[in-house]
């Protein structure tokens, strides 16, 4: 989608999540965790209460959900705190790239960060180097099966959606960041099922990839970020199309 990080598109199409249960059960128990601070009950903390939903959704235990919001509340003594750190960059082909981690151990992150740019043709920055090529927006998917894409559209304009994307059949519902899980459980009522809700760094400009080679060297940089286990979440503005993504997947 236009104006839209495809990382996390790709990442769906290619089964890496699938492939990386492990991980994906640790990032949604960490930001479970980070929610809980502002308060355990998540009828009273809509953010606990959307990073509960998006827990279950990819099929996390019960019992990692509940550990993990004892953990935020403080209920569970001995255990090391977990903190977010955002790095930023560029990529190979001079794309942008924003790599948010959930960690307990900030140096370490940095230290492993800073070698995969440094192997693949990136540059680590400094703190504000690329984020203002980017606008943290809400995001939405919806369920799309057998629903009426144009009254889906329609539902999330007047639920408070600030954009919506259209592709093929997908939708792509953008928000302000406060208003996310207020949409949410809007779209929720008017018989919408919600995929995926999430923050994102949406970028306001991007880089069009037409060269195989570069292709290749963003898809196996963006890989090696999502490989390292304190890495959350990542961020970039290139633009690959899905006939060249065909060629460098297969």
């Amino acid at each position: 989608m236009s104006g839209h990080s495809k990382w996390h598109s790709i990442k769906h199409k290619k089964g890496i999540a699938d492939a990386k249960r492990g991980k994906i059960f640790t990032r949604h128990a960490n930001l479970i965790t980070i929610a809980a601070r502002s308060g355990g009950d998540p009828e009273m903390n809509p953010g606990l209460r959307l990073a509960i939903d998006n827990a279950k959704k990819a099929n996390v235990p019960n019992a990692n959900i509940d550990k993990a919001i004892k953990k935020g509340t403080g209920e569970l003594k001995g255990e090391a705190e977990i903190m977010e750190v955002t790095y930023e960059g560029y990529g190979p082909a001079g794309t942008a790239v924003i790599v948010d981690c959930l960690t307990d151990n900030k140096n370490r992150s940095l230290t492993n960060v800073r070698t995969i740019f440094g192997k693949r043709g990136g540059n680590l920055g400094n703190s504000g180097s690329v984020a203002w090529m980017f606008d943290r927006k809400g995001s939405i998917a919806l369920k799309t099966e057998g629903v009426d894409l144009d009254e889906a559209e329609l539902a999330a304009i007047d639920a408070g959606a600030s954009g919506v994307e259209r592709e093929d059949d997908a939708l792509q519902i953008l928000t302000e960041p406060t208003e996310l899980s207020a949409v949410v459980e809007k779209l929720k009522a008017a018989g919408f099922e919600v995929e995926e809700a999430e923050l994102q760094m949406i970028p306001n400009q991007t880089v069009t990839i037409e060269n195989e080679g570069d292709a290749k060297k963003i898809m196996e940089f963006m890989e090696a970020l999502d490989d390292d286990p304190d890495v959350s979440d990542i961020s970039s503005n290139f633009d690959i199309s899905d006939e060249l993504m065909e060629k460098v997947s297969s």
